[in-house]
């Protein structure tokens, strides 16, 4: 289904429901599901957008006790802490106010829900969501406390004599510069994979670039072939055959006409904070 289509859709779906339709609804009434938004938006509130629509209305500041809520709702849907996809499956917001709102960054945010329940005495009416935020958490050193720290190297070698001395960073960056090229595709991809949902399972010289596990529905993953290219258009200009993949990921698409899935990384960063 087409970029144009998804929205069509959205668009009827929200006229005859009178308001505007969750991923569930439009599922239920015009066929379009996960896969379709993924590849055309990367996520439901960027459909939303394209459609000019809000599931909150434009403007609305969302206060981290509905933020929580909403988490919360999905957590005792799943009966576990949802992976980045799984919230934008079944969550109502963008990614967007969660990271904002609580830990900065996806992998902190289950450790962040956490200490706002304690903090406002939620502890016996997310009972439940606590201990799934346990369960995840467990083996990780220092448990909930852990993806709230800073994280320390393992190994601090010394200064080297004679060179220059910098002071820390001051963001929380994967990459300081944005890409420029294929290798800082590469790179910053596998810094975030596990955010978009994927684990890597190798890297290659030859075509195509990646292996790696996605996770499809709750709890459901399969093979994904991916190429990595810094424009998407490359990948044509490279004489690829398509149906020896399923994926592109590139730091900007500019393919419309693409026969596989796009992951655009400029554009899902901002997703994933």
């Amino acid at each position: 289904m087409s970029r144009d289509e998804v929205i069509g859709a959205i668009r009827q779906t929200r006229e005859e429901l009178g308001h505007v339709p969750t991923l569930q609804e439009l599922n239920l009434k015009t066929g379009v599901g996960a896969y379709d938004i993924r590849r055309n938006f990367g996520v439901y509130a960027e459909a939303l957008q394209a459609c000019g629509l809000e599931r909150r209305g434009s403007g609305y500041e969302l206060s981290p006790a509905e933020i929580f809520a909403d988490w919360s709702q999905v957590t005792r849907l799943l009966g576990k802490v949802p992976t980045l996809a799984e919230y934008a499956l079944h969550g109502r917001y963008s990614v967007k106010p969660l990271t904002r709102h609580f830990g900065g960054g996806w992998t902190r945010l289950p450790a962040g829900m956490a200490k706002f329940a304690r903090e406002n005495g939620l502890e016996d009416s997310a009972k439940d969501v606590l201990e799934a935020v346990e369960r995840h958490l467990e083996g990780k050193p220092g448990g909930a406390g852990y993806l709230m720290r800073p994280l320390t190297p393992i190994l601090l070698p010394g200064l080297m004599k004679g060179q220059p001395v910098y002071g820390p960073p001051t963001v929380d960056a994967h990459l300081m510069l944005a890409p420029t090229n294929e290798q800082g595709v590469v790179f910053l991809f596998g810094a975030v994979a596990r955010k978009l949902g994927f684990v890597v399972l190798r890297i290659q010289p030859g075509y195509p670039d990646c292996e790696a596990l996605r996770e499809m529905e709750p709890g459901l993953w399969q093979l994904i072939r991916i190429e990595f290219e810094y424009e998407s258009r490359n990948f044509l200009m490279h004489g690829h055959k398509p149906d020896k993949c399923h994926l592109i990921v590139c730091w900007k698409h500019n393919w419309a006409e693409s026969p596989l899935e796009v992951i655009e990384l400029s554009s899902a960063m901002k997703q994933i904070g």
